[in-house]
């Protein structure tokens, strides 16, 4: 029987950074970003995703302001999380995504990824991060 994942997302605008989680749930690997494209582009795209890893739960980063209100992105964020929960039959569950970009632009710059290759990765680690923090909190009952 084939090991259910979970997905990791960290949902822009114009790209998703995409993470799965190891087939034992403890450690998220980042796996690619989409570049996206219409709602039936970026639906078909993550079918073969859910398919592809057998993915039962979508973890979304939610974008707050410092005070910890939502914002305009995580209005969004919730919007595309919801249309692919109805689409996909998946649970959805939302983590604080303050300071991922950040932490994870730290990451590429101590790890010596150059200021123009830094954008490609960038949204990946953030989604990874994302995934990694859900999987090590206790609200993770897997």
């Amino acid at each position: 029987m084939a090991t259910k994942r979970l997905l990791g997302l960290d949902v822009g605008d114009k790209y998703i950074g995409i993470a799965v989680s190891d087939p034992l749930g403890i450690t998220a690997q980042g796996y690619r970003t989409w570049k996206r494209g219409t709602r039936d582009d970026d639906l078909a795209f993550f079918k073969d995703v859910v398919e592809q890893f057998n993915v039962t739960t979508l973890v979304s980063g939610l974008p707050k302001d410092m005070e910890g209100n939502e914002t305009a992105q995580a209005r969004k964020t919730r919007n595309f999380c919801q249309f692919l929960k109805k689409r996909l039959n998946l649970e959805v569950v939302y983590i604080d995504e303050r300071l991922t970009s950040k932490a994870s632009e730290r990451v590429l710059i101590e790890g010596g990824v150059r200021r123009e290759k830094r954008k490609e990765y960038i949204d990946t680690l953030a989604a990874q991060m994302i995934l990694q923090v859900y999987l090590d909190s206790s609200e993770n009952t897997n």
